[in-house]
C-alpha cells in the first residue's frame, strides 16, 4: 500500500447521505468552487486516491477533495467506513469532515415518483421500501457526521446558496474575470456579459500628435481623463462593477467578462479598461486584461465623421 502525503491534501469532505437527498446538487456545487471530486470510489481504493499525485492544473496544496459515496458505492458498509476514516485522521493527520444529506421520506418518496427513477436499495419493490431500508444502513454515517444539512424543503437552488456559503474557502468560487478592450467598428465581442460604450468621451483619434499612440500611453490617458463626464461616468461604473460581481459569485457565475467599447478600440476603451481593472483589483478581484483590437492601425473612416469642436476648438 502507498504511503499517503498527507502534505499534499488541505481539506477532505466526504460527502453521503440519502439517495435523492441532493448529493449530486453538493458535488457539482463543490466542482464549480474548485474542489477535486471524486463520486462512488470503492472503500478499497481510499488510501490509493490519497497517496496518488494531484492532478494536473491543481494548485498545490490548496485544492480541496470531495468524496461521494452512498448505497450504490461498491463495497459500501457505513460502519467500515467510519473506522477507516478514523484510522486516517489517527494515523495520518487527516482532516476527514464528512457532510451528511438528510430529507423526509414522504418527501424522498415524492422525488421519486416526479423523476421516475427507480430507488438503488428497491429496484423492484416501491421506493418507500428502499427508502426505509438504506436509512436504517446509513445511521451510524448519520450520527458520525460532522456536518448535516435537511434539504426536506431546499430547493436545488436553496441548497447550492448553503453549500457555497459553507464551503467556498479564499478565492475558491470566484468568476473568472476577464477585462477587455475593442472597437466597435470591427464587431461587438461574442463573450462579453457586460459592454460599456465609451464614446461618448472625446477622442484623441482627432488629434494629430496624440492618434499614434494608444490608451496606455500618459497623453492620451491624460487627455481622455479631462473629458467633463469622464470621472462622474467612469466612477458610476466602478461602483456598478462593484455592486454586481459578489452577486455573480453568489449566483454561481463561472465566467464574466466586461468590455470596454471605442470606435476603434485603441484609445478611450484601452484606458477605461486599464483605470477599471486596476479599481478592480484594489478590490480584491483578480481581473485578466485583453485588448482585443490594440494592434490595429489608426483609420479615419473607421472613426466615421468629426465631430462639433469643444471650447477650446478640439475636435471631438
Amino acid at each position: 500500500m502507498s504511503a499517503i502525503d498527507t502534505r499534499d491534501r488541505k481539506d477532505i469532505l466526504l460527502v453521503t447521505g440519502m439517495s435523492g437527498a441532493g448529493k449530486s446538487t453538493v458535488l457539482r456545487t463543490l466542482e464549480d468552487l474548485g474542489w477535486e471530486i471524486v463520486d462512488n470510489l470503492p472503500l478499497a481504493l481510499l488510501d490509493r486516491l490519497l497517496s496518488a499525485p494531484l492532478p494536473e492544473g491543481a494548485d498545490g496544496s490548496s485544492q480541496p477533495l470531495a468524496i461521494g459515496i452512498d448505497a450504490r458505492t461498491r463495497d459500501f458498509d457505513p460502519a467500515r467506513i467510519v473506522s477507516r476514516i478514523e484510522s486516517l485522521r489517527e494515523g495520518h493527520g487527516l482532516d476527514i469532515g464528512t457532510l451528511f444529506l438528510d430529507c423526509a421520506g414522504g418527501e424522498l418518496a415524492r422525488r421519486y415518483s416526479e423523476t421516475r427513477r427507480r430507488h438503488p436499495l428497491a429496484l423492484d419493490r416501491p421506493a418507500v421500501d428502499g427508502i426505509a431500508r438504506e436509512r436504517e444502513l446509513l445511521a451510524p454515517l448519520r450520527s458520525w457526521a460532522n456536518r448535516l444539512i435537511d434539504t426536506t424543503d431546499m430547493t436545488a437552488n436553496e441548497l447550492t446558496q448553503q453549500v457555497r456559503a459553507t464551503f467556498s474557502g479564499d478565492r475558491l468560487g470566484e468568476p473568472t474575470l476577464q477585462v477587455m478592450s475593442f472597437g466597435f467598428a470591427r464587431g461587438l465581442p461574442r463573450s462579453a456579459d457586460l459592454v460599456f460604450d465609451m464614446r461618448f468621451l472625446r477622442n484623441p483619434h482627432w488629434v494629430p500628435e496624440l492618434r499614434p499612440g494608444t490608451g496606455l500611453d500618459a497623453d492620451v490617458s491624460a487627455y481622455i481623463a479631462e473629458d467633463p463626464a469622464y470621472e462622474s461616468a467612469v466612477g458610476q461604473i466602478e461602483s456598478l462593477l462593484l455592486l454586481l460581481l459578489p452577486r455573480y459569485r453568489a449566483e454561481g457565475k463561472s465566467y464574466v467578462t466586461i468590455a470596454f467599447g471605442c470606435t476603434g478600440g485603441r484609445h478611450r476603451s484601452v484606458h477605461v479598461t486599464e483605470r477599471v481593472a486596476a479599481r478592480l483589483r484594489g478590490a480584491g478581484f483578480s481581473p485578466t486584461v485583453v485588448h482585443r483590437d490594440l494592434a490595429a492601425s489608426p483609420q479615419d473612416s473607421l472613426e466615421g465623421t468629426r465631430g462639433v469642436a469643444d471650447g477650446d476648438g478640439t475636435q471631438v
